[in-house]
C-alpha cells in the first residue's frame, strides 16, 4: 500500500452538498450526534468551500473545547459547538492544509490527527478480488492493519457488512462510544473502512452495527481479528506487529523438497489446555509448553504434533471445535508471537506442527458471526440449510464468495503467518451432505435434487488446490466419517484433493474387537481384517484420537478387558499391530503411557501415573514403534499401495491370530512380518509362511519385559525351515506370547 499525503483533499469522497453556506443540515448533524448518520464522511472532517476556505467538523461528545493545529502544533482555529447538535464542533481553515486536533476533555487534553481527514485506503483491486472469493485479498483488506499514511501512523480497520445501515468502531481509545468513530462504506463491496491515526497494538475494540431496519445489533468481535482478549471478554485486540524472527528456513525447504514423497508420519495429538498445567493449576503458555512438550515428543519419536483447535473460541467445553476467531490464536496460551515461537521451536527440533481447523460450522454467540450485519451473512437464512441440529451451530454459506474467501484466508493465515505444516479439517462429512444430522423434511436438496452440498464440495476442492499450489509439502487431512469416494484423490480426477483422510471406521472396528473378552473374539475376527478391504482406496491416517477417549468412553487402557496385566498387554499388542498396519499413525495424549482415566479437558494428564512401571513400559513401546517406523521403509514407502501388503494369516479366528507382511517399494529394503496373538494363551510352534528363507530377527516383541510383559518370545533370532506354508516355500516356527504382537525381519 503506497503512502498518501495527509492533507485536506476535496477528492477524498466528500459530499459537497453537505457544505452549503446555510445551516439547513442541522437535522443531519443531530442524527450524527446521536450515532445514527449513515455517511459520517459526508459531514465530518474537512470540506472545501467555494471561497477557498475549508470547513472542519469533528464529533467529540463530552469534549469541552476543540482547536485546530498546524503542522508545527500552532493553534490556527478555535472550533465552536454546533447550536443544534451537541458534541459536534465546527471550525474554519483559510486554505487546505495539514491539521491536527487539540481536544480538551474534562480530565485531559488530547492532540491527535483527525480520522476523517483521510481518504479511502482500501485498494479497489483488493475489494474486487474479495468479491470473487480470494482469501489472500481478504487477509490484506479486512481486519485491523497497521498503516502509514504520509507521516502519520495508525491502524486501518475494515469489515465486511453489506446489509448494515451503519458501522461504528468502539474501543478503549474512544470510551466505547459508538458515536465517535463511524466507518466509511465501499458500497460496491459491502466493506466498511476507517483509518484511526495514532492507534497502537493492544487496544481492545468491537464493531457496533446498525441493521437495515435501524435496530442496533449486539456488539461484534472482528471476524478477521488477529488477536483476541482473554475470556470472558469478547473484545478483539489490535495486534502488535509480528516481531518473531523465524529460524526454520531449513525445515521449510526440506518440507517443500519432500512434497509428494513417501515419508514416515506419526502424529501426537494433544489439547494444549490440558496436556500439562503450571504450578498454579493453569494451562501452559506457548513458551512453557514448548520447553516441556518438545523434548517429550522427541523422546517418543513422533514426527508431528497435532493441536486440537487453537483458533479463538468462546466456550472451553467445545475443546476449540466451535471457534469464532479463525485468524487469531486463542489468548488462553499467550500472544501470536508466542505461538510463532512455539512452531519455530518445534521445527528446529525436527517436529512438524498440524492444526485442527474448523470450517464446517460456527456457534451462535451474539458477539460472533451470527446475523453479523442483521442478515444471514455468513450462514444460510433457511434453518434447513443453515443450522446443525446435532451441535446447535450454524453452517457456513459456501455459495457466497466472501464466505469462501473468509475461510480460505484463515487457512492461508495459519500456514503463511505461522508456518504450520498442515490442517486437519474437522467434520468434513457435515460439510459434504445437506442431510447430515437431519431427518426427512429438515433439509433442502441441491439444485440437482441430490443430498450433496455442491457448494461445500467446490469450496473444499478450492481450499486444497490453493494450499497445494501455494505451499508444496503442507498437508490437509480430512476427518470424514463416511465412504465419500476420492477424498484424497486429486481434484483433477474428481476427488476432493486432501493429502490424507482419517480412517475412523478402522478405529471403531478394531477398538470394538479389542474391548471384547478374548474368549469371544474368535466370533468377531473380521473386525480386525475388514479395514484391509479398503485400506488402499484412500491415503489413510489410523486415528486413536481424542474422540476415542472422551465423553465417557473411557481411556484405551480402561476399555481393554481382563485384569490389569491383561489390559496393559492388550494395549501394547494393539499399538504394535496398529504401527505395523498400513496407514499413517495418530495417538492422542495420555494413550502413549496408558492413562487409566479418560480425557477431561479441565484436567491435565496424570503425570504421576506415567512414572509407574507398567505405564512407563507402554511409553517405551511407543518410542520403539516410532523409532522402527522411521528405520523401516517397508512400513511407509508403499503405504498407499496394495503391493506393499500381503496377508499371511487372516483366517485363524479360533486362535485370534493375525499375520501379515509389509513390503518396501520394489523390494529395495527387507520386508517386515507382523504377527499378533489376541488371546491370553501362549502358542508354541506356530508356523507362519515367509517370503524369504534364512535367518529372521525379532525386531520387536510387545511382551518384552522392557515394556512390562512376561518376556516370552523367540530369543531374538530364528531360522526358517523348508516347510511350505501360506503360499511360501519357507516358514517360521514361532512362539507367540500371550496378548502380543511380534515384528520380524530377515537378515539382508
Amino acid at each position: 500500500m503506497s503512502d498518501r499525503e495527509h492533507v485536506v483533499d476535496p477528492a477524498a469522497g466528500r459530499d459537497s452538498a453537505a457544505d452549503t453556506e446555510d445551516d439547513g443540515d442541522g437535522l443531519a448533524l443531530q442524527a450524527l450526534a446521536r450515532g445514527e448518520a449513515v455517511d459520517a464522511f459526508a459531514w465530518l472532517g474537512p470540506h472545501p468551500r467555494a471561497d477557498g476556505t475549508v470547513r472542519v467538523r469533528v464529533l467529540a461528545p463530552g469534549a469541552e473545547a476543540l482547536g485546530l493545529l498546524d503542522a508545527q502544533g500552532k493553534l490556527v482555529a478555535r472550533m465552536r459547538t454546533h447550536a443544534q447538535a451537541a458534541g459536534v464542533f465546527e471550525g474554519e481553515l483559510k486554505q487546505p492544509m495539514r491539521y491536527r486536533l487539540r481536544i480538551v476533555w474534562p480530565d485531559a487534553v488530547q492532540e491527535c490527527d483527525d480520522p476523517y481527514a483521510f481518504g479511502p485506503l482500501l485498494d479497489p483491486a483488493w475489494l474486487q478480488d474479495l468479491a470473487a472469493g480470494d482469501g489472500a485479498a481478504l487477509r490484506t483488506a479486512l481486519g485491523a492493519h497497521h498503516a502509514r499514511v504520509g507521516e502519520v501512523e495508525g491502524v486501518r480497520f475494515a469489515v465486511w457488512a453489506p446489509q448494515a445501515r451503519r458501522v461504528a468502531l468502539v474501543g478503549d481509545f474512544n470510551g466505547w462510544d459508538a458515536r465517535r468513530h463511524p466507518l466509511r462504506l465501499h458500497p460496491e463491496a459491502g466493506v466498511w473502512e476507517l483509518f484511526v491515526p495514532g492507534l497502537h497494538g493492544g487496544e481492545h475494540y468491537h464493531y457496533e452495527l446498525q441493521a437495515a431496519d435501524g435496530s442496533v445489533l449486539p456488539r461484534k468481535a472482528d471476524p478477521v481479528a488477529r488477536c483476541s482478549a482473554l475470556a470472558p471478554s469478547t473484545a478483539s485486540v489490535v495486534p502488535y506487529a509480528d516481531s518473531h524472527t523465524w529460524g526454520d528456513a531449513a525445515w521449510l525447504a526440506q518440507r517443500e523438497a519432500q512434497a509428494g514423497s513417501a515419508q514416515p508420519l506419526s502424529i501426537y495429538e494433544l489439547h494444549a489446555g490440558s496436556w500439562r498445567h503450571d504450578r498454579h493449576g493453569q494451562p501452559l503458555h506457548w513458551d512453557a509448553l514448548a520447553a516441556e512438550l518438545i523434548p517429550y515428543v522427541r523422546g517418543l519419536g513422533f514426527t508431528h504434533i497435532e493441536l486440537l483447535p487453537i483458533a479463538e473460541y468462546p466456550f472451553g467445553g467445545s475443546w476449540g471445535y466451535q471457534p469464532l476467531g479463525l485468524y487469531a490464536p486463542t489468548a488462553r496460551h499467550g500472544d501470536a508471537d508466542g505461538f510463532a515461537r512455539f512452531v519455530d521451536a518445534c521445527h528446529q527440533a525436527g517436529i512438524g506442527v498440524l492444526l485442527d481447523w474448523v470450517g464446517a460450522h460456527f456457534p451462535d454467540d451474539p458477539h460472533g458471526l451470527h446475523h453479523f450485519d442483521g442478515s444471514a451473512l455468513y450462514e444460510h437464512a433457511d434453518p434447513r440449510e443453515g443450522v446443525h441440529r446435532e451441535w446447535n451451530t450454524l453452517v457456513y454459506n459456501y455459495g457466497r464468495p466472501e464466505v469462501v474467501a473468509y475461510l480460505i484466508g484463515s487457512a492461508l493465515e495459519w500456514i503463511e503467518r505461522f508456518h504450520v505444516d498442515g490442517l486437519r479439517v474437522d467434520a468434513v462429512a457435515a460439510m459434504l451432505y445437506r442431510d447430515y444430522g437431519r431427518n426427512a423434511g429438515e433439509w433442502i436438496p441441491n439444485a440437482q435434487g441430490g443430498r450433496e452440498n455442491l457448494e461445500a464440495i467446490a469450496f473444499l476442492r478450492r481450499l486444497n488446490d490453493e494450499i497445494a499450489q501455494r505451499f508444496p509439502g503442507v498437508r490437509t487431512i480430512a476427518e470424514e466419517s463416511t465412504a465419500w469416494p476420492g477424498a484424497t484423490a486429486p481434484t483433477q480426477q474428481g476427488g476432493l484433493g486432501f493429502s490424507h483422510k482419517w480412517n475412523m471406521g478402522w478405529a471403531h472396528d478394531t477398538l470394538r474387537y479389542l474391548q471384547r473378552d478374548p474368549l469371544y473374539r474368535q466370533h468377531h475376527h473380521s473386525e480386525m481384517t475388514f479395514g484391509l478391504v479398503y485400506a488402499f482406496s484412500e491415503h489413510f491416517v489410523l486415528p486413536l484420537s481424542h474422540d476415542e477417549v472422551a465423553r465417557g468412553k473411557g481411556s484405551l487402557l480402561a476399555r481393554m478387558p481382563g485384569d490389569a496385566w491383561q489390559r496393559f498387554a492388550n494395549l501394547r499388542a494393539y499399538l504394535a499391530f496398529m504401527w505395523a498396519h498400513p496407514g499413517r499413525k495418530l495417538l492422542f495424549m495420555g494413550c502413549e503411557f496408558g492413562q487409566w482415566q479418560d480425557w477431561d479437558h479441565d484436567r491435565p494428564l496424570d503425570w504421576a501415573q506415567a512414572q509407574q512401571p507398567e505405564h512407563r513400559g507402554v511409553a517405551r513401546l511407543v518410542a520403539d514403534l516410532n523409532r522402527q517406523l522411521r528405520a523401516l521403509p517397508a512400513l511407509y514407502r508403499s503405504d498407499r499401495s496394495s503391493d506393499g501388503f500381503e496377508w499371511s494369516i487372516a483366517d485363524d479366528s479360533r486362535n485370534s491370530v493375525f499375520a501379515f507382511v509389509r513390503h518396501d517399494r520394489d523390494g529395495a529394503a527387507p520386508p517386515l512380518l507382523a504377527v499378533s496373538n489376541f488371546t491370553p494363551n501362549v502358542l508354541h510352534d506356530y508356523r507362519v509362511g515367509v517370503p524369504r528363507g534364512g535367518r529372521w530377527r525379532e525386531l520387536l516383541n510387545s511382551d518384552s519385559g522392557y515394556y512390562g510383559g512376561s518376556n516370552q518370545g523367540n530369543g531374538g533370532v530364528l531360522s526358517t525351515l523348508p516347510q511350505p506354508m501360506h503360499g511360501h516355500a519357507q516358514s517360521l516356527a514361532l512362539t507367540l506370547p500371550p496378548l502380543s504382537t511380534l515384528w520380524l525381519q530377515p537378515d539382508p
